[in-house]
Order: structure tokens, then sequence, then C-alpha cells
């Protein structure tokens, strides 16, 4: 399943994002969208985890959460055909904390 996230902060990156959706399963792939000329973060990106329902459990628990002190927005992703290609795979933690509001 293709996770969209937005509202992410500037900070972090695509190894740390990776780390924090590997606490509810396998990620087979992640890409934070970054602007064409800066290359810095546009603030939203996608995640493809492997199992369904460990991705609709990641959007649950992450859905308005506050990461870095900026809410989030995570839900299912609306497939606009090829040209996803999600990022690598890292098991580093994250430093970053989801807190409920």
């Amino acid at each position: 399943m293709k996770v969209f996230i937005a509202g992410l902060p500037l900070e972090v990156d695509e190894a740390e994002l990776t780390a924090v959706f590997g606490d509810f399963g396998p990620v087979k792939s992640l890409r934070i969208i970054k602007d064409r000329e800066t290359k810095e973060s546009r603030g939203f990106g996608f995640v493809e985890m492997v199992n369904d329902n460990e991705a609709k459990e990641a959007i649950r628990c992450m859905n308005g959460a506050s990461y870095y002190g900026r809410r989030i927005t995570v839900n299912v992703a609306e497939d606009k055909g090829p040209g996803f290609n999600g990022g690598g795979n890292s098991n580093t933690a994250g430093k970053g904390s989801f807190k409920r509001n």
C-alpha cells in the first residue's frame, strides 16, 4: 500500500522516515519530494509498505500526530499512475517522535 505524508519538517530525511515507518512493518520504498532547483524537501512524500494492514496501522497512529512540533497528515496515496520511484531502506533510529494531540 502506498501512503502519502504531508507537513513533514524540512530536517527529516528519508533514512529517518524509513525507520519511523519501519516500526509498523517492512518498508518497500520511500521518497521525500524535493524542489528541483534547491534540492530541499517540499514537506511531503510517499512511503510504500509491504503489508496493507501495517500501512493502515501507520496511518491510524500517525495521521494528525506531532512530528518535530509540526502536525503531519498521513493517508492512503491516490494512484496517479506510473512514476513513483521510492528510495532506499534504513534501520537507523529516528530522532523525532510522534505525539498524538
